[in-house]
């Protein structure tokens, strides 16, 4: 006589397969680990996350001493990315996304049945436990897929932290290039308005024509003008500033520095800046990524194909005249009408899009990179032209209009001229210089990846919604 297997030794048998499957826990920092090395290992910085009041008031604590001084671009950066709120909203995300993954990973519940019965005066008692045999099988391989989609949501963090950075350089840059643009302005607005005044007086004296008159008096409107728009691009900049840096209150005073850094003594050269791109992309990483997990997910699509449903089930069943029956049965769906080729032939589909995308990523990545190189050159000439032959022109041509002055050979009108065109070829000099440091930062996100990037090539939310249920059913 065979002996049954009990309750006991099947539950025995689950827990077996589940030690051996792995518990899904969530970790104690979040996965917030890569995030924090990427920002050290490619900016420097230092990035946290706020999960605790112990953490805000460090972060308040560091922000406080960041804003003491005069924010530098450097300072700017850490300062945004320490106190920016929606970057911590996304740190949050990471949070969400592993709670889901854990969740998809964690052991199927066992279900319980009962039943009651009545045939005249017997009384029938059925009591079953069931177990989704099928969704504790392929449990490694489900897991092994959600553990990708968390690193993905990691690389998504990463990436925002980079990009936050360059966006926070370019509005440095902008910012601090308007509060210049402001001042020089300002001074273009002081001598039009003196060489306005002059031709006034002089008009009136009658030493000068009406039509003189009016042509000093149209550049001096030209100019309260062109003041009236630089102080609007220094607001507009300051409070772009402002909101990437999470200031509000009495933060919003915050001091920055009276002129952009200087233009560096050579450009960067990158020889090989299209294998950094492949190698280093963030996108490029996320698009590879992709197509792994796919590939992956397309063996367990073929291997779950036919097994839609499969649940392992304990009976115990009592009657009040018979004897206590104690068994098992598995349940299983028959593939007579849905084979599981669609489904597969999908999974096929999702991953070649899964290659074209991967490759899209990479072309794309070499022509942006090689697009921001070309940029960054070129800013870089046309700023040293403009601060070693442009500017010092205008000041020699400066330097002689006094002399020529001083002998009575010009007028005085004739140097204020002079004087406004070479505080105009600085501002254009500052334009330039800002436009370098724009470059610049441009092309520290194309090494990382699209401007505004966020993880454009992941794997589709079909593709990982399917990897994290194979038994679901498809036709």
């Amino acid at each position: 006589m065979k002996r049954r297997p009990s309750l006991a030794r099947l539950l025995i048998a689950a827990a077996a397969t589940a030690t051996l499957a792995g518990c899904a826990t969530l970790s104690d920092d979040g996965g917030f680990s890569p995030v924090e090395q990427t920002a050290r290992e490619r900016l420097g910085k230092e990035v946290r996350w706020a999960r605790s009041d112990q953490d805000r008031a460090l972060i308040a604590e560091r922000v406080d001493t960041l804003l003491a001084q005069p924010l530098t671009m450097d300072a700017a950066v850490q300062l945004a990315l320490l106190n920016n709120r929606g970057l911590q909203a996304d740190f949050f995300e990471l949070g969400i996304t592993e709670a889901e993954v854990v969740q998809a990973g964690s052991l199927p519940n066992p279900g319980f049945s009962f039943s009651r019965l009545t045939r005249g005066s017997e009384v029938e008692l059925e009591r079953g436990w069931h177990l989704n045999l099928a969704r504790l099988l392929a449990l490694p391989l489900v897991r092994e897929a959600e553990s990708r989609r968390f690193a993905q949501a990691q690389g998504t963090a990463a990436t925002r932290v980079l990009a936050l950075a360059a966006d926070t350089r370019k509005a440095w840059v902008q910012a601090v290039a308007a509060e210049e643009a402001v001042r020089y302005s300002g001074q273009v607005v002081r001598a039009a308005e003196a060489s306005a005044e002059l031709a006034r007086r002089m008009a009136q004296a009658g030493n000068y024509n009406k039509l003189q008159q009016l042509r000093e008096q149209s550049f001096y409107a030209d100019a309260a003008l062109g003041l009236a728009r630089a102080e609007q691009a220094q607001r507009a900049t300051r409070e772009r500033l402002t909101r990437l840096l999470g200031l509000w209150g009495t933060q919003t005073t915050f001091r920055l520095p009276e002129r952009l850094p200087d233009l560096p003594a050579a450009p960067r050269e990158q020889p090989d800046i299209e294998r950094r791109a492949i190698a280093e992309r963030l996108d490029v990483q996320a698009a590879r990524l992709a197509t792994e997990q796919t590939a992956r997910h397309l063996g367990l699509t073929r291997t779950t194909r036919f097994v839609d449903v499969l649940e392992l089930g304990v009976l115990n069943n009592g009657s009040s005249e018979a004897p206590t029956q104690r068994g098992w049965e598995v349940t299983l769906e028959l593939p007579l009408f849905d084979w599981g080729t669609a489904k597969v032939a999908r999974a096929e589909s999702v991953y070649r899009q899964a290659l074209n995308r991967a490759a899209e990523a990479a072309i794309n990545a070499r022509s942006e990179v090689r697009e921001a190189y070309g940029s960054y050159r070129s800013a870089w000439d046309i700023a040293k032209h403009h601060r070693d032959e442009l500017v010092p022109l205008k000041q020699r041509i400066a330097e002689e209009d006094v002399l020529r002055y001083n002998g009575m050979l010009i007028g005085v009108f004739e140097l204020l001229a002079d004087a406004r065109s070479q505080i105009a070829s600085v501002n254009a000099a500052i334009d330039a210089l800002r436009d370098f440091w724009l470059a610049d930062a441009e092309l520290e996100m194309a090494l990382v990846g699209p401007s505004g990037a966020s993880m454009a090539f992941a794997t589709p939310a079909s593709a990982a919604n399917a990897a994290a249920e194979p038994a679901g059913g498809g036709h």
